[in-house]
């Protein structure tokens, strides 16, 4: 399969409102791919100037920025898309959804590794921002708006500021094929309920012991 049927053959499993493939041509996403595609061939040959003019020409169509340096693998769809940002040493893996206004940056002038490394089948969503040169395991959803700066393990849902997630919260084997948002955990309300949960449990256990004490204090006094 050439990499124009695929781009095409992925969107039209990814989102359901196409009606036909002509409407294609009129995402951002196939046209961004594409644009990269041509770019990394070009940054593969040392031609820099020219890869990044191709990925500014196509910044300023599609709203997405890509650097011609990153590796994406197979089945790449970002939906809508604009204000995605993906950095130069960025590392993404098969079947991997973004979402609008994700970014994949670094945190500074670091020489060397400074972008992420995305797994496989990976959904990013809406607004989150992935920073630093770190992994991020496979069959991962990223909540919207979250803030990842540390790795992430396999087969999580990764939600806040900065992000957390449950050892073993785990999800369905693909993610990005589920193109779900909303199906995140609560982490700081949970952990709020449990903080609940252990004063009430300490609160038994001072009530209890008052009552003891006050027995005690009758019997003495008897």
């Amino acid at each position: 399969m050439s990499f124009i049927s695929e781009q095409i053959k992925v969107i039209k499993e990814k989102d359901p409102a196409i009606k036909s493939s002509v409407e294609v041509l009129l995402y951002p996403s196939f046209w961004a791919n594409i644009n990269h595609f041509i770019a990394h061939g070009l940054y593969k040959r040392k031609m820099f100037f020219l890869a990044r003019f191709v990925s500014q020409l196509s910044r300023f169509l599609t709203g997405i920025e890509i650097h011609p340096g990153a590796t994406i693998g197979k089945g790449f769809f970002i939906d809508h898309g604009m204000g995605v940002v993906i950095g130069e040493t960025c590392e993404i893996g098969d079947n991997v959804l973004l979402y609008q206004g994700v970014t994949l940056g670094g945190t500074g002038k670091d020489s060397g590794k400074r972008h992420p490394t995305i797994g496989n089948n990976v959904l990013v969503g809406s607004g989150a921002k992935v920073l630093g040169p770190i992994h991020v395991g496979d069959n991962v959803r990223i909540g919207s708006g979250s803030v990842v700066l540390k790795d992430v393990p396999d087969d999580v849902t990764v939600v806040g500021i900065p992000a957390k997630w449950k050892d073993k919260n785990t999800v369905e084997d693909h993610p990005s094929d589920n193109l779900d948002q909303l199906k995140v955990p609560d982490i700081v309300e949970e952990e709020i309920a449990q903080l609940q949960r252990r004063l009430e449990e300490l609160e038994t256990i001072l009530k209890r012991q008052e009552s003891d004490k006050q027995e005690n204090n009758q019997q003495e006094s008897a």
